[in-house]
Parts: structure tokens; C-alpha cells; sequence
């Protein structure tokens, strides 16, 4: 089971968008760019909804059927782990291995040293042809490059056996996900992640590495663009090479997470993609739900009123709401609006702070990340909520389909 050159990861907190994000890929089609759709939610998602794989697969098959798409699709079993992979199993055929918190941990010696034996051959300079560059590489750096990363490799393997064990071989798509860490993965430590990986037999066809720069939730990238730029060409030019050198799947590709609404460097991306002719794989997430509710107050009385009372809600409960997303979200108290003037805000002044457009001088990112993690305070509302869904679905859902089309898949592939 291989997956195509671009696909999207497209999640959905309440599983009511599937049709819409469905609309903006097959648009995409109809102009000459096939992307692979990947429903993903997490485990953490589908604990706070009180939602299940099941449901995921259930609202892709429909909307699948439903618009007559005939080309492949997958659900991916979102950052998962030895603890939570089994309640995957069943409904997913893509699987985000997440071992971002065994990076570090120590590994057996004798591991360690087989690991150096066999990338030995390494030491001196590896030419990266496409860029005219070559990385230099020592005993020492292969040594602790097996420190680092060893264990999380190690720890990867076990939870593709066991997922291997239930499904068997060559019926799902495997990515290695080790973004959720303190810093980026270097070029040359990416080289040996995947010498590694390889040398464990995962099939690996997406990998996803940390890089420079703020990946938060919902919001623009934070950082150096010439920086992300360097290290993004860098590591298309290694996955190059480690298919080459250690037969690696030759559709192997970048997946870049908490990729939504990036657009500084949408641009870098883009031209990379093509300069490389690489694969892509961009994880979306929350923004589907944030569009829900900017098409909610777009809608005016009931959908704003009840796009208000989520606002103050969370507002109230600030800390336990960003606690779990700490890493990932940087909003400024100050500059978050008291929820008694957003009771006085109309349906242009809510949807435009909410709508990540930053030539509006409403747009509030502060605003817009605190209510990234709300989505919490949807689910306590369960059919209230999603009754306004189903009540004001047009407007909400060509919400949807906008944004992942022209805001995201126009600026990344095309």
C-alpha cells in the first residue's frame, strides 16, 4: 500500500466536515493536482470529543461515497504510541508513529555499537548532489546520533509490529513523527534517523522532523524563513539520498505538522517541492474546527450566539484549556478580548478576528489560539452544538471548503 506523491491530512474534531474538505481536494483534481486525502484525529481528540476511530472512518467512507471520489484515501491513527495504537487498529490504515519522547533515552550498548558498525562506512563527506553540498561526518557524530535517536527508533519498530501483527504486511502507510521535541533534527541526523529506521524493516513513507521556528497551532510560522528554507532543502536532498542508500520506499517524503495555515513559508515549500520534484505531506488539524465557527457567527443570531458563549467559556478556563497545548501555543493574556465586548461584537467583527487573514485589522491570533483549543468547550455542548452544525451547514461548510482550497492547497501545490 503505497501513498500518493501530495496528500493532506485533514482533520476534524466533530467528523461533520469530511464532504467539504472532500470538495476542496477534488477542486484540486479537476485543476490538474492530485492530493491524497488522510482523515487524522488523535487519541487526546478523541478522548476530549468522546468520539472513536470507528467514527472517523465512518464519516470518510460516507463522504468518499457520497461525492463519487474514486481515488485512494486513508485514516491515519494520529500520534500514537504502544498505549494507544491498539483502539486504531481496526478503522485506521495510516499510522503516525509518535516517538518524539524517547529521543534521548538511553540504549543498549551493544545496539549502539552495531548501529555505528553499520554506518561506518559514512565517515568522511556525503555529497548531496542537488545542492552541491557535502556534510561532513565522523565517528563521533555517528555515535551520538545512536545516542539520540536510537531508542525512539527502536521504540517505533515495536509499535509497527504490533500493528504489522494485527493487519498484516503491505496494508497500511507508516509515517515517524518526531517533531513534538525541544529542537529540530539536523541534516545529518535525519541521514541516520532513516539509516535506522531502515535497518528495523518500517516501511517508512512520511517522516516528520522538527524543524527551526514555531510550529503553533493555528497561527502563522514564527522564525527565520531563510533558515527554514535551508534546513527544509537540506532534508529533501537527504531523503533523496537514503532511498538511495538504504532502500528506503521511493515515495518517501516530508510531512510537515502543525503545517496549517504556515503561509510565510507556503512559498518556501512550494518551490522546494518542485525544485526537488518531492513528495508532500502537510497535517492539517484545528483549522477545520476554527472555520466551523467562524461560518457559525458568519451566520449571524443563534450560530453567533453560540460562538460567543464558547469564547467566554474558554476564556474562563484558560488554563486547563492551553495546559495540554502549552508547547505549541504563545498567547498574550493582555491581548486576548474580554468576553464581555465580544458579546458586543456583530458577526464581521467575530468572524474576522477569528479568520487567520492578516491584512484584516481585526484578525486577533491571540483570539484565535485560545479558541484552537476550545474546541473542548464545543464538545460539553454535545447536540447543541452540533445541531447549530447541521442548522447552518451551507455557510459553514463553504467555510471549510474555502479555506483548505484557497488559503492552503493553492499556495502549497500549485
Amino acid at each position: 500500500m503505497k501513498i500518493g506523491k501530495y496528500s493532506m491530512g485533514v482533520g476534524d474534531r466533530f467528523n461533520h466536515q469530511a464532504k467539504a474538505q472532500l470538495k476542496a481536494i477534488m477542486h484540486a483534481k479537476v485543476k490538474g493536482i492530485d492530493i491524497i486525502p488522510v482523515w487524522n484525529k488523535s487519541f487526546r481528540e478523541h478522548e476530549i470529543i468522546h468520539s472513536n476511530p470507528k467514527d472517523t472512518r465512518l464519516q470518510a467512507d460516507a463522504a468518499v461515497k457520497s461525492l463519487g471520489w474514486e481515488a485512494d484515501y486513508f485514516v491515519d491513527a494520529d500520534h500514537v504510541n504502544l498505549k494507544t495504537v491498539d483502539v486504531f487498529i481496526d478503522s485506521c490504515d495510516f499510522f503516525t508513529l509518535d516517538v518524539a519522547d524517547y529521543i534521548g533515552l538511553e540504549v543498549n550498548e551493544n545496539e549502539l555499537e552495531k548501529f555505528c558498525s553499520n554506518n561506518s562506512q559514512f565517515i568522511g563527506e556525503l555529497e548531496l548532489q542537488e545542492l552541491s553540498v557535502k556534510l561532513v561526518i565522523t565517528e563521533e557524530i555517528i555515535r551520538e546520533i545512536g545516542k539520540k535517536y536510537l531508542f525512539a527508533v527502536k521504540e517505533a519498530s515495536k509499535i509497527y509490529q504490533r500493528i504489522l501483527g494485527s493487519k498484516g504486511d503491505n496494508n497500511f502507510v507508516v509515517e515517524v513523527s518526531m517533531d513534538e521535541t525541544d529542537s529540530p533534527q539536523t541534516p545529518i541526523e535525519l541521514f541516520f534517523i532513516l539509516s535506522a529506521i531502515a535497518e528495523e524493516g518500517i516501511p517508512v513513507q512520511t517522516i516528520a522532523p522538527k524543524f527551526s521556528g514555531r510550529f503553533n497551532k493555528g497561527v502563522d510560522y514564527v522564525g527565520d524563513v531563510d533558515k527554514f528554507k535551508n534546513e527544509f532543502e537540506l532534508d529533501l536532498a537527504v531523503i533523496k539520498r537514503a532511498i538511495e542508500m538504504f532502500q528506503l520506499s521511493d515515495n518517501l517524503k516530508l510531512s510537515v505538522h502543525s503545517g496549517s495555515d504556515k503561509f510565510s513559508i507556503y512559498g518556501v515549500i512550494n518551490k522546494a517541492i518542485k525544485k526537488f520534484d518531492a513528495g508532500l505531506h502537510l497535517k492539517t488539524a484545528g483549522t477545520t474546527w476554527l472555520e466551523e465557527l467562524i461560518g457559525l457567527a458568519a451566520a449571524g443570531d443563534d450560530g453567533l450566539s453560540i460562538a460567543k458563549e464558547i469564547y467566554r467559556t474558554a476564556f474562563s478556563r484558560y488554563d486547563e484549556l492551553c495546559g495540554p497545548y502549552k508547547t505549541v501555543i504563545d498567547i498574550e493574556m493582555e491581548k486576548l478580548p474580554n468576553p464581555d465586548e465580544v458579546d458586543n461584537w456583530d458577526s464581521e467583527k467575530y468572524a474576522n478576528s477569528l479568520r487567520h487573514d492578516q491584512s484584516n485589522s481585526n484578525y486577533n491570533l491571540h483570539f484565535r489560539q485560545l479558541l484552537h483549543v476550545g474546541y473542548k468547550v464545543a464538545s460539553e455542548m454535545n447536540e447543541d452544538y452540533l445541531n447549530m452544525l447541521q442548522k447552518h451547514e451551507k455557510i459553514v461548510s463553504d467555510n471549510v471548503e474555502l479555506n483548505i482550497y484557497e488559503r492552503h492547497i493553492k499556495n502549497i501545490f500549485f
